[in-house]
């Protein structure tokens, strides 16, 4: 583990509307955003990655397949029973839930390895306002970075690097 950052940045690729550049210290990668690209305003099913400056809460790494990784931030092992309610009127909203769920959710444990590594971004979880997204976490990213649904998706190797540097303190500034 290294030192932690305070600050990360995170801003469009030029020339593209879905894919992203992340700073933080020395270093930029590459990283996909949502379909709809950068905007002011996130709601449920609009795809926009949120204009907006936020700080990284916890997050779940697949045991199957990842080890506990090392970071200041907690994670917890995935399980089978983990879903996140993305139905706007449920009281569990934007929340992680036990499946079986009948409301509408996201499962965690995907067969893709998108949930591998995932953080749990404070975007729309405290206050928390119906229609105004849920699930958004920094997760690994799909081959080529296609566009996620509002997320930050990294390379798995790039995001297991960024771990190391994350801690409860540091925030992430998107911006254009």
């Amino acid at each position: 583990m290294q030192a932690p950052v305070t600050n990360i940045t995170l801003r469009k690729k030029p020339g593209s509307n879905t894919k992203g550049l992340l700073s933080y210290g020395a270093r930029t990668i590459s990283c996909a955003l949502g379909r709809s690209g950068l905007g002011p305003i996130k709601l449920e099913g609009n795809g926009v990655t949120p204009l907006m400056t936020t700080r990284f809460l916890y997050g779940f790494y697949r045991p199957d397949r990842e080890k506990r990784p090392a970071s200041a931030l907690p994670f917890r092992p995935l399980k089978h029973t983990m879903g996140w309610c993305d139905d706007s009127d449920h009281p569990a909203y934007n929340r992680l839930v036990t499946l079986p769920f009948s409301p509408s959710h996201e499962n965690m444990w995907r067969d893709d390895h998108l949930y591998d590594l995932v953080i749990v971004l404070d975007i729309n979880i405290a206050p928390r306002a119906r229609r105004r997204g849920s699930a958004l976490f920094m997760h690994v990213a799909r081959q080529g970075y296609g566009p996620t649904e509002g997320c930050i998706a990294l390379d798995k190797a790039d995001l297991r690097h960024l771990l190391g540097y994350l801690s409860p303190d540091t925030r992430l500034t998107i911006s254009r």
